[in-house]
């Protein structure tokens, strides 16, 4: 298991447990205000310092956290969920109109990025973690499903693919017994990279006011408010900052690790 496994996993498992715990303890009611103890800095009492209106930064950070999780994991799970069927299903069917069709779908989705696609929905629904999911998961969709296609295309010319064909069965049934297993160490990879770029857009879109509304904490939100009192208040920024860095920066290490233990060919470059 490689140094950048162990660190991205120990990372990532630091910010999930904190997520967790919120559920169960907080240091302090993250919503509650107390105007006097506003803009303290990191002390015993307050770990992280307070905010503008007295709020306890570590529990909101902690709380935070889980907005952020709930929302890119779902997001991923949209992405994979649509995308992956989809690139089976055009692999499976290389060269026909329906193989046509999808991709040219996804490329149609990936002309709008993900921030305006929220745009788009909020303008219709309203702003919302809900409107973010969606939004975030729409623009998955088609990474999943060229990922997916393209790994299940190299498939499709093996000789237990053709053994699988001429023992008669369908494509639906070879890419659901026989292609999935093969390509699901890249999705995995995928997926862990994917949820880490949910955690930027989550963060990107309720800072410019898309996603999680008040009072539930929101590490963009939160960075949005802190701007205008960098000078005087540094902490109000760089706390959130940090959980955004340290949170994408562990999975993305993760999925680096994951991505050189799952892969033989890597192992065996290396042995």
């Amino acid at each position: 298991m490689s140094r950048s496994l162990i660190l991205g996993v120990g990372l990532s498992s630091v910010v999930v447990l904190m997520a967790l715990l919120s559920f169960l303890w907080t240091p302090y009611d993250h919503a509650a205000l107390n105007i006097p103890d506003k803009l303290q800095p990191p002390n015993v009492q307050h770990w992280f310092g307070t905010d503008h209106f007295g709020r306890d930064m570590f529990s909101m950070i902690m709380v935070g956290a889980r907005t952020s999780i709930a929302v890119a994991l779902v997001a991923v799970g949209i992405g994979m969920g649509f995308g992956v069927p989809l690139g089976l299903t055009a692999a499976a069917r290389k060269g026909s109109w329906l193989d046509e069709l999808i991709m040219r779908g996804n490329d149609l989705v990936f002309a709008f990025p993900s921030l305006v696609i929220a745009i788009l929905i909020t303008a219709v629904f309203g702003p919302g973690a809900v409107n973010a999911i969606i939004a975030i998961g729409i623009f998955n969709i088609p990474v999943f499903a060229r990922i997916t296609r393209g790994a299940a295309l190299s498939l499709w010319e093996r000789e237990f693919i053709l053994a699988a064909r001429v023992a008669g069965k369908g494509a639906a049934r070879i890419s659901a017994e026989h292609v999935l297993p093969n390509v699901a160490n890249l999705l995995i990879v995928q997926g862990t990279i994917q949820f880490s770029l949910g955690i930027l857009a989550e963060a990107g879109l309720s800072y410019v006011g898309l996603g999680a509304q008040p009072p539930t904490p929101s590490w963009g939100r939160m960075l949005a408010e802190a701007q205008t009192m960098v000078s005087f208040a540094p902490h109000l920024a760089l706390i959130p900052g940090l959980a955004i860095i340290v949170t994408v920066l562990g999975l993305n290490l993760m999925g680096d690790g994951l991505r050189d233990w799952l892969d033989p060919r890597i192992r065996v470059a290396r042995a």
